[in-house]
């Protein structure tokens, strides 16, 4: 856990010195937390890092990366917008001397809605996956959606 805490660490620094246009940091609920990073790419495309805890009875924790390219909604509000992204997901389960480690090839699509008045945005999103280690029958099902609906609050910088 803590060599994944401190590649994410690294990795954020390194983005934080990309002269990009905006970053987001806050947290994204669902059936578990993560802790939520985006930096934007260009004018239509960022970079999503979430580093997860998910359930606390089963010990899994995750580090994900998303590409994702932003559309404007404005006609429908001013501050809304939509994304789709495609990306990776690894994950380290560990309960009753148990300890498995797995990867995921994800996907995701949502809206979110950037005040205009407050450095904050608010996000729902959906992210569906299909598991690639381990595989097998004996895993369950290898294709789901990893926490179905999900809310981000972020701080805008």
């Amino acid at each position: 856990m803590k060599r994944i805490f401190l590649s994410l660490v690294l990795v954020l620094g390194a983005l934080s010195l990309v002269n990009a246009q905006d970053r987001a940091i806050g947290l994204k609920f669902g059936d578990g937390t993560d802790i939520s990073y985006q930096q934007m790419l260009g004018s239509s495309n960022r970079l999503e890092l979430n580093l997860g805890l998910y359930g606390f009875d089963s010990h899994l924790y995750t580090v994900s990366g998303i590409y994702q390219w932003v559309w404007d909604l404005s006609q429908l509000s001013p501050g809304f917008k939509w994304y789709a992204g495609v990306g990776a997901q690894v994950g380290f389960f560990n309960y009753s001397s148990v300890s498995k480690f797995y990867t995921w090839v994800i996907g995701n699509v949502g809206i979110e809605y950037n005040f205009s008045n407050l450095p904050l945005q608010l996000a729902l999103d959906v992210t569906p996956a299909i598991r690639l280690i381990p595989s097998g029958k004996e895993y369950g099902d290898a294709f789901y959606a990893t926490e179905g609906l999900r809310l981000a609050v972020r701080y805008k910088f």
